[in-house]
């Protein structure tokens, strides 16, 4: 056990060295911050008294942001609309010194911003603005193009699909043919349910038990059944492995032909998971990059995940919190 203890600690000495693309869709959250101490006479609804609000990486750039956080470098690609939004979206990524030539800009398309609002450490309300639609042609061939001449300077690619048109079956089959000429790289992916044939021959998914209950058709209520959709997942997909995140309950790891493995949670207290599923792609696939087994990068995820349900908005989680609570 001290040497797997040991080997986990090792791969996060070694996050420094990484280099990972992450591909996907691209969001910024909006926090606004306030606290509620009356009902609005105009309709049953709190009054919230604004005192902060701030602007934070989102999606496939809060997955950017916390291999960053861990010490890791990475490169973002996707699209963003020419707007200040996209503004400021360079700044955040400038500030992390993240390249932005992977970003591309369109007008006439907004960036996706989820605004929440919170009071009392509680989310009041949710709003978007998004356009959802695939990407025109020209930006998805700037993409592929951009990935094509620099696929071989990284140690790993995580797609994060949060089905906002970027990751589109058109994508998707061009983006897996650049992937096959290099077998060695691991791609492990976030995926939302629909259309799951754009996440074919991949190296892992990880989806959260209700998508995989999407994925697979099977309603996950026990062990068997857990073990039934994964396996219908893998055979289905052609995919190595599957991580299935399942909240309090932990995670549950099956690869291609072998046991399935749960992994209990190691959160002590859980206040909000927004972008939890984006500290364990990330971790997972440092892990990977490192070379270290499936299962204990799941592990090593696992950890990161406990750190950040423990925060309240959009988190990450460091290296160095990651080895306070590595045993």
């Amino acid at each position: 056990m001290t040497e797997n203890n040991n080997a986990l600690r090792q791969t996060v000495a070694n996050f420094p060295k990484n280099r990972i693309l992450v591909v996907g869709d691209i969001i910024v959250d909006h926090f606004i911050w306030g606290s509620v101490s009356r009902i609005s006479p105009e309709a049953p609804v709190p009054v919230v008294n604004v005192t902060r609000e701030n602007l934070l990486m989102g999606g496939a750039a809060n997955v950017l942001h916390n291999l960053y956080a861990m010490g890791a470098q990475a490169t973002l690609c996707g699209a963003v609309g020419d707007d200040a939004m996209a503004d400021h979206l360079s700044r955040l990524l400038e500030e992390i010194s993240s390249p932005i030539a992977g970003v591309v800009r369109l007008p006439g398309r907004p960036t996706t911003l989820k605004t929440r609002i919170i009071a009392q450490s509680q989310q009041v309300v949710r709003y978007d603005r998004e356009q959802v639609a695939p990407l025109p042609e020209g930006a998805m061939r700037q993409l592929l193009d951009f990935v094509g001449q620099r696929l071989t300077t990284f140690d790993a690619v995580i797609i994060s699909d949060y089905d906002k048109g970027m990751i589109s079956p058109q994508f998707m089959d061009e983006f897996r043919k650049l992937l096959a000429a290099h077998p060695e790289i691991p791609v492990i992916a976030d995926p939302k349910p629909g259309r799951p044939e754009r996440f074919r021959d991949i190296t892992l998914l990880t989806p959260n038990q209700h998508e995989a209950e999407m994925l697979s058709g099977i309603a996950i209520v026990d062990d068997e059944s857990l073990t039934r959709a994964a396996r219908t997942i893998i055979d289905k997909l052609n995919i190595a492995a599957i991580l299935i995140t399942r909240g309090e309950a932990g995670m549950a790891l099956l690869e291609k032909g072998g046991p399935i493995t749960t992994i209990p949670t190691q959160a002590k207290e859980v206040y909000d998971v927004t972008g939890a599923g984006d500290t364990v792609i990330a971790t997972l696939s440092l892990g990977l990059a490192n070379g270290l087994p499936l299962a204990a990068s799941a592990v090593l995820a696992n950890y990161a995940a406990g750190i950040v349900v423990g925060k309240i908005g959009t988190a990450t989680a460091t290296a160095a919190e990651l080895l306070e609570v590595l045993p």
